[in-house]
């Protein structure tokens, strides 16, 4: 009898709020609260699931290009592919209810499966805490074909694989540098600033695994840009900063020479501990090209680090660039971003 009363009173209360109009939801969760509206962010009290925005849900092919709406919370748009005619990126933000005009801007590329929803929601909390507005680019995969599109930033087209993720026979290296997506860092981070009028004039990167891999590609490859910290988080494997090594996994036969680099970047390289040769999640390649770096995600890490600094003393350059090993933690993007939070913006640690 008792049980029933319970029942009856959780099952009141749902309808109770469904009948309230609000603009927050829970993420899809298959329970009956996905019916439900709420009137102020927060935490769902049924599945404890972070509660967005509805808009956060509009399907993209309602989305208007180059529409840019942004109100609290979580949400996303959509903007053309800029000089890659006929592409389009979808931005997954979220904006803290305190913004100010010169809170800082960070960027979070997601890896392999682009999912930027993922990757912008492992960052609320901390967005909060610290009062960022996260911008989490996603390039969708019917615009941006292949692994290799995605973590070598465009730089290649025309690809013929024996498998995907492990050997690439052949390809073409796009030869317009203003078509790799490098790009579209700067011009994503002005569109938004223009929008919400704010004063910063840089913004933090912070990618993981494939999006790793694109960040320190674009240290070597387009240092003039707009970032100030850059943190390249558990990328597979690495290009190289050397005329030795074939591009992709140096830069002979590139269009960039080791003699022209520019290591005064604040890049680092932020590992996890744990990513080694235990770990099993996501897909890591394994090539004599590679294998050279090392085994697993943490050694290669290390090593592109140590030669980068080696080339840098041989060229008398100055080198900013850091190595940061996050203890405990393995190939886990949640994980990688809360500890990416703390080393950015907790000014007390």
């Amino acid at each position: 009898m008792e049980s029933k009363f319970l029942f009856g009173l959780i099952l009141f209360g749902l309808i109770s709020c469904k009948e309230q109009v609000g603009e927050y939801v829970c993420k899809p969760c298959d329970l009956p609260c996905d019916e439900l509206n709420f009137n102020e962010s927060g935490i769902c009290p049924h599945c404890k699931m972070d509660l967005i925005k509805k808009s956060a849900l509009i399907p993209e092919k309602e989305l208007i290009v180059n529409e840019i709406k942004i109100q609290d919370g979580s949400g996303k748009f959509l903007i053309d592919g800029g000089l890659q005619e006929g592409k389009q990126i979808v931005i997954h933000y979220y904006k803290p209810r305190n913004l100010k005009s010169e809170s800082p801007v960070l960027m979070v590329l997601p890896g392999a499966g682009r999912d930027g929803d993922e990757y912008r929601d492992a960052w609320i909390g901390n967005a909060e805490k610290y009062n960022i507005l996260v911008l989490s680019p996603e390039y969708p995969e019917r615009y941006y074909p292949g692994f290799w599109s995605y973590n070598l930033a465009g730089m290649i087209t025309a690809v013929e694989i024996n498998d995907e993720r492990t050997a690439m026979a052949s390809f073409k290296i796009v030869k317009n540098p203003n078509e790799w997506i490098f790009n579209d860092f700067d011009r994503i981070f002005n569109l938004t600033k223009n929008k919400l009028n704010l004063k910063t004039d840089t913004y933090d990167l912070f990618g993981h695994s494939a999006g790793g891999q694109i960040l320190h590609r674009l240290a070597i490859f387009k240092s003039d840009n707009k970032a100030n910290r850059i943190l390249s988080s558990n990328s597979g494997w690495y290009t190289i900063p050397t005329d030795i090594e074939d591009f992709p996994y140096g830069l002979k036969n590139s269009y960039k020479s080791g003699k022209d680099l520019d290591f005064s970047k604040n890049l680092v390289l932020f590992l996890g501990e744990k990513d080694d040769a235990n770990e099993t999640r996501g897909d890591l390649r394994s090539s004599s090209e590679v294998d050279k770096q090392g085994l697993h995600r943490l050694e290669r890490g290390v090593y592109f680090y140590n030669e980068s600094k080696k080339i840098a003393s041989k060229l008398n350059s100055e080198f900013n660039w850091k190595l940061e090993i996050i203890s405990n933690i393995g190939h886990d993007f949640r994980e990688m971003s809360k500890a990416a939070a703390d080393y950015l913006y907790n000014v007390e640690k």
